[in-house]
């Protein structure tokens, strides 16, 4: 157990039998009253979020998660498959379990599953992945420097603004934590 006041961005804690990660931890000190913690969380079986407030004096449990690296291999219905790389042994997750995270979902790609007592409980991308472009805009000539980027579908559904100069059928790189372009990569 910790005090409120230790609470800070990327912790995970338990609030009420749910596991949170902490996305925002601000100190609040009204003129008058108690001073108190204003928290953002995310709800890591089903990725609510959820703003809460702790008084300074309370006491949260902090939990710790174990992370595996496994590997992405296909989808079966409803379910993701995934690979363990130590002892090769699969699993399936739920698409909540995923989230958003499924935008980034590409056989062989390496993710980190966080398990919390031993289940899954989410899903950390790679910080960069690479994806081909399967719809985007023409070039236009004598574009602006104001329009100097374009909306592009990526193969996995996922929307990002691109370059003008990227067509389609083309791989480029983007950050996973920020859903932005950052190269082209060339074949």
């Amino acid at each position: 157990m910790i005090n409120a006041t230790q609470i800070r961005k990327g912790m995970i804690i338990k609030v009420e039998g749910q596991i949170y990660k902490v996305l925002e931890a601000t100190h609040v000190t009204p003129g008058k009253g108690q001073a108190l913690m204003q928290i953002k969380l995310r709800n890591l079986k089903d990725q609510t979020l959820l703003d809460y407030r702790f008084r300074s004096k309370d006491k949260v449990e902090q939990a710790f998660l174990e992370t595996v690296e496994m590997e992405y291999l296909y989808k079966s219905g409803d379910e993701y498959v995934f690979m363990n790389l130590d002892n090769f042994e699969q699993i399936k997750l739920a698409s909540d379990i995923i989230g958003d995270r499924v935008n980034y979902l590409v056989p062989n790609v390496v993710f980190l599953v966080e398990m919390h007592q031993g289940k899954p409980v989410g899903i950390e991308p790679p910080l960069t992945i690479d994806l081909k472009v399967v719809k985007t805009e023409p070039f236009l000539k004598g574009a602006t420097q104001t329009a100097s980027s374009k909306p592009a579908v990526l193969e996995t559904g996922i929307t990002i603004n691109v370059p003008q100069f990227i067509k389609e059928g083309e791989i480029v790189r983007i950050d996973t934590r920020e859903d932005k372009y950052l190269e082209r990569i060339k074949s």
